[in-house]
């Protein structure tokens, strides 16, 4: 697999100055208040494994508007435990009960957030999008609603993320100051989201992150789903700025230079779905303390489970390695191995 993009060189040197729209934050402001946060609803279910329990969780998110998710916990755990939050890749759902193990074997909290509308990929899901918009979008999500942001499918998922990160706060169980949040491609834009709208998270892991630097995904990517965009303005010609204007409240870039989260990102050099540059870019930006994890030959893959074990050794610095019962302990050599780049 040939390089898809900048070498990592000039990733490095590649720092595009993009300015956020005036209202940008007033707009999150608005739209965070209009979807005020509800309590969590928890039902425990029969997962068949001896070591882990699985409750189906409700959450309101956008407009009140019910999330489903998993929460994963080791079974007999006393806590408070730590909790890692994820948000999930372009097309997943939240799966089966016993799937998704790594974090809640490794003695922590697993809240995992079911995305709206979507599960038709690798893994099923159980949230609806009822939300119509005009027609003529590509199939997808990134074109869906692109008219206005108060409109776009992404305003309604980044609201459902932060509320279940929140949400996340209020279970019992977990401690509300160990929340780490992370992400796979979409789920890695959605966690720079997250880190930008809720302040006071523990940490923050962005793997190989979707909607950075959006334009310039949309005209050097080769594969989807930054073809979406390609495909409609190929179509809709008279809507380059718009279309642009509209997702640029939704860029990860925005959300990155207000986070104030430690980070640990993976960018992948051969990734021909998230560039690497759209990536460095995000990266760049990021206000809080980061470092960088890049796999120079891989590609949207990114470090698969190499880069989850740096991944733990991050949370384990960050909200502690749990003892068996549950409770934390500190283990400072267990930094992270990703190196800070600048």
């Amino acid at each position: 697999m040939p390089l898809t993009d900048l070498t990592l060189d000039d990733c490095l040197a590649y720092r595009p100055e993009l300015p956020a729209p005036a209202d940008f934050d007033a707009f999150w402001s608005r739209t965070l208040a209009q979807s005020p946060l509800g309590s969590p609803v928890l039902r425990p279910v029969d997962n068949g494994l001896a070591l882990i329990d699985t409750y189906d969780v409700t959450v309101p998110g956008f407009d009140g508007r019910p999330i489903r998710g998993w929460l994963r916990v080791p079974a007999g755990a006393t806590g408070p435990l730590g909790c890692v939050v994820e948000f999930l890749g372009y097309g997943r759902g939240r799966g089966l009960a016993h799937e998704n193990l790594l974090y809640p074997a490794a003695g922590y909290a697993h809240f995992l957030m079911d995305t709206r509308g979507q599960g038709w990929s690798a893994a099923p899901g159980d949230t609806d999008d009822d939300a119509s918009g005009p027609s003529g979008t590509v199939p997808g999500f990134l074109t869906r609603g692109i008219e206005r942001p108060e409109t776009h499918y992404y305003r309604r998922l980044i609201t459902d993320a932060v509320r279940w990160t929140e949400a996340a706060r209020t279970l019992p169980g977990v401690d509300p100051d160990r929340i780490v949040i992370t992400g796979f491609s979409q789920g890695g834009g959605i966690t720079l989201a997250v880190a930008g709208l809720v302040p006071g998270l523990a940490g923050a892991m962005p793997d190989v992150p979707f909607l950075c630097h959006i334009r310039r995904g949309a005209e050097i990517a080769p594969q989807p789903p930054y073809t979406e965009i390609a495909q409609y303005l190929a179509l809709h010609r008279d809507r380059v700025d718009q279309a642009f204007t509209t997702l640029s409240y939704f860029d990860g870039v925005h959300f990155a230079a207000r986070a104030d989260a430690p980070a640990l990102f993976s960018i992948a050099l051969m990734d021909p779905i998230c560039p690497p540059s759209t990536c460095f870019t995000a990266y760049h930006h990021y206000a809080g303390s980061k470092s960088v994890e890049v796999y120079p030959f891989n590609g949207h893959e990114g470090g698969g489970p190499a880069h989850q074990r740096l991944q733990l050794a991050f949370v384990h610095d960050r909200i502690g390695r749990p003892a068996p019962d549950g409770t934390r302990t500190r283990d400072r050599a267990h930094a992270p191995a990703g190196v800070d780049l600048g």
